[in-house]
C-alpha cells in the first residue's frame, strides 16, 4: 500500500493534506485489532469489484451499509458510496464534465454552452421523462449525455509520477 501511495507521487501533490489523508487511510485499521486490512485497501478492493461487475451507486451503498453492520463494532468502513469515493478522490485525475448532444452532434461548450436544444437535430439537452408534456418547458435536470474530458497535462503528470513507469514511457 505504501508503494502505491509513493507511485501516486507524494511529493508531487499540490496539497500536503491530500497525501496525508491517503497515508492516514492506508494506516487506519478496518476494525480494532485488524492490522492486516486497512480502510484504504478495503475501499480499493470494493471499488474494483464495483467497476468489474457494473454495480450501481445505490447497490454499492447498500453493500457498504451491510458490511458496516456485520463487521465488528468500531469499524472504519464507509457507509455510503459518497464517503468511500471521498477516500479515493485524491488518487483520481482531474476531469471536466461536458454535456453532449444525445445524437453526438455537438458538445454544449463555447458558443453552444447556453443552449437547451441541439441546433442540428433539435433534441433536448436534458433527459426527458415519458410523462413530461412539453420539452421546451424542461430547461433543467440531468443531461442526456455527458463527456468526461481528461486534460492532457495532469494525465501526463500522473503517468510520469513513478520513475520506473517514466523510463518505460520515454
Amino acid at each position: 500500500m505504501e508503494d502505491m501511495i509513493c507511485d501516486i507521487g507524494g511529493e508531487s501533490f499540490h496539497q500536503a493534506h491530500v497525501f496525508d489523508s491517503l497515508k492516514d487511510d492506508s494506516l487506519t485499521e478496518l476494525y480494532p485489532g485488524c492490522s492486516s486490512l486497512s480502510r484504504l485497501l478495503i475501499v480499493l478492493w470494493l471499488f474494483n469489484m464495483k467497476a468489474r461487475n457494473g454495480w450501481t451507486d445505490r447497490s454499492f451503498t447498500e453493500l457498504l451499509e451491510f458490511l458496516h453492520e456485520i463487521l465488528p463494532q468500531g469499524n472504519t468502513l464507509s457507509t455510503s458510496h459518497y464517503e468511500a469515493k471521498k477516500i479515493l478522490c485524491p488518487m483520481g485525475l482531474e476531469y471536466q464534465k461536458i454535456h453532449a448532444c444525445l445524437n453526438d452532434c455537438i458538445l454544449y461548450r463555447k458558443e453552444f454552452e447556453g443552449l437547451h436544444k441541439c441546433p442540428r437535430c433539435s433534441v433536448s439537452r436534458y433527459k426527458v421523462k415519458d410523462d413530461d408534456g412539453d420539452e421546451d418547458d424542461m430547461k433543467k435536470g440531468p443531461p442526456a449525455k455527458v463527456l468526461w474530458y481528461l486534460p492532457i497535462i495532469p494525465l501526463l503528470r500522473h503517468f510520469f509520477a513513478n520513475v520506473n513507469d517514466a523510463k518505460n514511457l520515454t
